[in-house]
């Protein structure tokens, strides 16, 4: 994203009222686990990712007809892409949140949006006494377009609380949660292509629309997505890991001219490309983050005047400094920092990722090890460990520690092994 420091006043106040409706704006930015990188914080934490990862090229080419006479491009769609429609995929996502949660997306297309391109669901799930509750509004803003912010992001227009008059109607009181993204819109006639990680993007920000929709706490100020930063990637992340289950992609990722499932040695492919690498960038991830973390434990000479909301400068010359911090930890030499220190905008443009910047990969432990959890049952939507899944990760917020709430969900702390193992690192 462009700097904004050239930002009229008028925008800056709309900017920094913006950024303070939006609780998450993620898929991962910084995270090890995406292969682009990124360049600088953006505003709402947006992802670079999808700035920066070709899109599905609307080019001229050959094509082939479906049945229903849409035209895809044979020469420059990605063989992959062709299992990946977004339709297809979107179906996916509410699948799986049905079988995990027993949730329903109900469209409603009679609600007046901002934009003809957005879709409106009614989130609606059956009690146990056989009552069709409505429990949240969900707003899908897929397409890129003009003037639309870049990147993708999950905002809440409502949180969740319990704290409201007696009086309202249910419609005023549940929680509304929009997820935005940026896909390349096909022509009329023609279905929208995904690439693989787009559909992971797609599944990550649903994660954290679940976590907004699920939310069942007391009061906003602890609801949903209003928790610890090495917490909040916990849910969308998670969440991907159902776009790669078997029983989901033979059924939904199917050829959109054929109707074909993906083969496995097509998906084995995409699995394998997700992990290249792996070992270079998690190297020059984890040493950004310990020498944010150093950069941090440093004292100014002058201690005594070191008092609380008082920034002291302290005297370092940050390239002696990155040196031996790099000698410590034997970095090999033919990786290089992730981020520079006098261009780690993470750590000093706002005091949000000040060292915190290991969060993303803490947050990959854990995602993989709860994962684990679905895997030891034999079942990936095993119903008594999706609801424990919900009650003690998805409806909580941060009206609980969340160590105590993880143990409680898995039954012990998270382990290491499943994250190194989920990267080809065993």
């Amino acid at each position: 994203m462009a700097s904004r420091t050239t930002r009229s006043s008028r925008h800056s106040i709309r900017w920094r009222e913006r950024r303070r409706r939006s609780r998450i704006c993620c898929c991962g930015f910084g995270s090890p686990r995406r292969r682009a990188r990124p360049g600088s914080v953006t505003p709402w934490r947006a992802s670079p990712r999808l700035k920066t990862r070709p899109k599905f090229s609307r080019g001229i080419g050959g094509t082939m007809r479906r049945s229903t006479g849409a035209r895809i491009s044979r020469s420059t769609t990605p063989m992959s892409s062709l299992f990946f429609s977004l339709d297809a995929m979107v179906a996916a996502l509410f699948d799986c949140a049905n079988r995990l949660f027993g949730i329903r997306m109900v469209l409603q297309p009679d609600i007046k949006v901002y934009h003809p391109d957005v879709k409106v669901y009614e989130v609606r799930e059956t009690t146990s006494d056989g009552e069709d509750r409505l429990i949240g509004i969900f707003l899908h803003d897929n397409f890129a377009r003009k003037f639309k912010q870049s990147g993708a992001w999950m905002s809440e227009f409502r949180t969740q609380t319990k704290n409201y008059a007696s009086e309202a109607p249910l419609s005023q009181r549940v929680p509304i949660i929009i997820n935005n993204n940026n896909f390349a819109k096909a022509k009329a006639g023609s279905p929208t292509l995904l690439s693989f990680t787009d559909a992971i993007t797609l599944f990550h920000e649903f994660g954290h629309g679940l976590h907004g929709l699920l939310s069942d706490v007391g009061y906003q100020k602890v609801s949903g997505t209003s928790v610890l930063r090495d917490f909040v990637e916990l849910p969308s992340q998670l969440f991907e890991h159902w776009l790669s289950v078997p029983e989901v992609l033979t059924k939904h990722a199917r050829h959109v001219e054929t109707e074909e499932p993906i083969s496995e040695e097509l998906l084995g492919k995409l699995k394998a490309a997700l992990n290249f690498n792996k070992g270079f960038e998690t190297v020059e991830y984890t040493s950004s983050a310990l020498v944010d973390q150093s950069l941090h434990e440093l004292k100014p000479a002058n201690a005594e005047v070191c008092v609380d909301d008082l920034v002291v400068p302290i005297d370092v010359d940050i390239t002696e400094f990155e040196k031996q911090g790099l000698e410590r930890l034997q970095m090999p030499r033919g990786i290089v920092l992730r981020h520079r220190p006098a261009h780690f905008q993470h750590l000093f443009s706002t005091s949000g990722y000040a060292a915190a910047y290991y969060v993303y990969l803490w947050a990959e432990v854990l995602d993989a090890d709860a994962f684990d959890a679905f895997v030891e049952q034999g079942d990936f939507f095993d119903q008594e460990t999706a609801k424990r899944l919900r009650d003690n990760i998805y409806s909580r917020g941060n009206s609980e520690d969340p160590r105590e709430l993880y143990r409680r969900f898995r039954g012990r702390d998270a382990s290491i092994e499943p994250m190194l193992a989920k990267k080809g690192l065993l």
